[in-house]
């Protein structure tokens, strides 16, 4: 690349982070698109285990995963934004089942997809021939490998991503593009130390001690993909938690001075926020649909859901 390409890539990257700031991420970095040949093998190896339980479309397609070029012929760059979720202005009521921080407001698959559509949109009035693609968790992109590469953050011992301004409470979305821009270096290390919060914290031992997840464990994984019953032996450990679990980012030091999110669209509304445990115990699929069908929960159907809640009601208060 010549040195006025470098100047013109270096000038437009930085323009697509402001844009970025300005549309409301928190992070935003920028990757040369390539295979991540260490992810794959990650990948396999810990498909080969079983850990992934029934999540099979992982091991499918491995090859494209690793690749972006292959999901999305012609991309040159990788564009890894960050928007925080973190929030305190949750559930009020201390008796009731509890939901994670990320699926109180609208679905975030939608309000990021827009989001980098937007960006999208911006660099093509200063790139006319630029092309791209936008993805958050509906593709198969390593999101949290690009993130590494983009250099917002390192893999926690818990898998998820670590910022060191923002914490991990952060949703993570990918642009591929088909142009040339500068790139950040990769986060080349990781802060967590010898710190074991995480691990230690979580209820069911799911996390190993190699950035991994044993799904088979893992509230977050039981309460959203399972089919079947869920284990009994889990449903003591799940504490108040009927969706996803945040515990072990909850007790993670980098998290504990998490700033509230700014994104309207992830406000948790007055009706969930202020149900009893008798409102849950009652909910109905009219109920659930007028609540959760714009939230990530309505894609777990009203069924699944209410499978999750009637056991933790139980614990919770057993005469209700």
């Amino acid at each position: 690349m010549s040195r006025l390409m470098q100047k013109t890539a270096h000038n437009l990257s930085q323009f697509i982070k402001a844009k970025a700031n300005t549309l409301g991420f928190d992070l935003c970095g920028i990757a040369e698109a390539r295979k991540l040949h260490e992810a794959e093998t990650a990948l396999v190896n810990w498909c080969s285990a079983e850990m992934h339980d029934m999540m099979n479309y992982l091991v499918r397609g491995t090859n494209k995963r690793a690749d972006p070029r292959i999901l999305y012929p012609g991309a040159k760059s990788v564009v890894a934004t960050g928007l925080n979720y973190f929030t305190r202005n949750r559930q009020k009521n201390a008796d009731v089942p509890l939901i994670s921080m990320y699926a109180l407001g609208k679905d975030y698959h939608d309000v990021i997809i827009g989001k980098l559509n937007g960006l999208l949109a911006y660099i093509k009035t200063i790139v006319p021939n630029a092309e791209g693609k936008a993805y958050c968790d509906t593709a198969p992109v390593m999101e949290k490998s690009w993130a590494v590469e983009a250099g917002i953050g390192w893999q926690g011992k818990n898998s998820v991503i670590i910022n060191e301004n923002i914490g991990s409470f952060f949703f993570i979305g990918i642009l591929l593009l088909n142009i040339e821009l500068d790139y950040d270096k990769p986060f080349s290390c990781e802060k967590c130390g010898n710190c074991n919060a995480c691990i230690d914290n979580c209820p069911t031992g799911a996390i190993n001690y190699d950035k991994t997840i044993d799904s088979r464990k893992c509230i977050v994984n039981l309460t959203i993909n399972s089919k079947g019953e869920l284990p009994e032996q889990i449903i003591p450990l799940m504490g108040r938690y009927v969706y996803s679990c945040d515990i072990c980012q909850e007790v993670c030091p980098w998290n504990e001075k998490a700033e509230e999110h700014k994104t309207e669209e992830f406000i948790i509304s007055e009706e969930l926020a202020n149900m009893n445990i008798k409102d849950w115990l009652n909910l109905d699929e009219k109920q659930f649909e007028k609540l959760f069908s714009e939230s990530p929960i309505g894609r777990v159907k009203y069924d699944r859901f209410k499978r999750n809640i009637e056991p933790v009601c139980k614990i919770l208060s057993p005469w209700a």
